[in-house]
This record gives structure tokens, sequence and C-alpha cells, in this order.
């Protein structure tokens, strides 16, 4: 994929309930190249698609996602009569019209991702299709274990060593908080091939102004301003 990548930050969450049926499909409505959503591991082991560790913040209910079963999930309104779908549901939704951002978020899940995707992948989607990223560096190199072919990301909200860390754990994109960027991180990232995504722009300054630093993908809760 050339130029810049488009990725919608929990599907088109300015306009849609984050993380929902809904948010996805009008990403995609709106030419996304990538949506980006986060996924853990309810009570009763399905992979969900939430952000938060509680359902207080984007639901109807309260309590902890790992508290509460499917079931229980599936009766909070997550905005506008949505409801938090599954990574199945997400997927099926998609159907290979734009990749996916898959974020950790969870413990202990990266072999069942990988299990769902390996499944994808032989009802006839590419690894290509998918990007898998996290903040926590062990649970990307735990899914590194069982897949190698689908690519990582490493996310980072404060200064590192970015490119030593991506070279160790076998990244070439990282994920930055737009204010850790600047010219020169993305000049040393391409020299040492690496691609950088930043994450969440929404202001249209902004976005020019990232646009001529050369970033290679842009997260926004309104996908349309990427255009």
């Amino acid at each position: 994929m050339s130029g810049l990548i488009k990725i919608g930050h929990r599907g088109a969450c300015g306009y849609e309930p984050e993380n929902t049926l809904k948010s996805f499909e009008r990403a995609i409505e709106l030419k996304v190249d990538m949506i980006e959503f986060d996924v853990m591991q309810c009570a009763s082991g399905e992979i969900v698609v939430i952000h938060d560790e509680t359902v207080d913040r984007t639901t109807n209910g309260h309590g902890l996602v790992s508290d509460l079963t499917l079931s229980d999930l599936k009766k909070l309104d997550a905005g506008d009569g949505e409801h938090i779908p599954t990574l199945y549901e997400v997927l099926d939704l998609v159907d290979r019209r734009c990749k996916v951002n898959i974020e950790l978020k969870g413990d202990q899940i990266a072999q069942k991702v990988n299990l769902i995707i390996e499944g994808y992948v032989k009802k006839g989607w590419s690894y290509d299709d998918f990007l898998v990223s996290s903040f926590d560096f062990n649970e990307i190199r735990e899914f590194q274990k069982y897949n190698n072919q689908v690519q990582t990301e490493l996310l980072f909200y404060e200064p590192a060593d970015y490119f030593k860390i991506a070279q160790e754990y076998n990244c070439n994109i990282i994920g930055l908080d737009m204010s850790l960027v600047n010219q020169e991180i993305i000049t040393n990232a391409h020299a040492h091939n690496i691609k950088v995504f930043v994450y969440t722009v929404n202001d249209f300054k902004d976005i020019e102004f990232l646009k001529n630093l050369g970033v290679d993908g842009i997260f926004s809760n309104y996908p349309d301003k990427l255009l």
C-alpha cells in the first residue's frame, strides 16, 4: 500500500459510537484504508471489541469486561442501540473491504486472536489484510510466537528508543502519539526501514503538518478528514 494510510480510529468514532459495527461501516463508507479497534477477552472466553477494561464509559452497563460473559455484554447498549461486537462479527462485516488493525488490550489473548486470523486466512483473507498492535510489547512477542506473517506494530505514548526497541521486537511499524513526532523522528525511522503511524489526529492543520513530515499512516476519529 503506497501513500498515506488512512486509518479509522475505533471505526469512525467521531461520527458513530466507538468500536461498534455502525462505526466500522461508516469508516468503510468514508474510504479508509484500515480500521483500528481494540480487543480483549470476556468472562465466557470470547474475544470482544472494546477499548476499556470496564464497560462503564462506552455502554449503559457497569463492571469489568473480564467479569462479564458475552451474553451479559450483548444486553448492553453501546450507543444508538449498538452492541459490543465480537472479533468475528467485525471481520465478517469488514469482509476484506479494508485492512484491519487489531490492538491487543487484554493479557494472554495473542493465541486466540491468531487462531481467529488463521481461520479467516483459510476462508480467503490474506495475512496482509491484518496488522496486530499493542502497547504491551510482551503481548506482541507472544503473538509473533504463533504467527510471523502478520505485520506487528509497537505503540508508544512517551519518548523511547523507538528504533532499537522496534528492531528488538522485529517490528517495522511504530505507532506514536502526535506529541512525539517531528521531522527527525520520521527521517530516522525511514532510514531504519520503519514506518510511522500517528494517533489520534482530528484537526486539519495537524493532518497537513504530519503529511508534510512524511508520516506513513494517520489514525483519526474523522477519517474523511484524511482524504
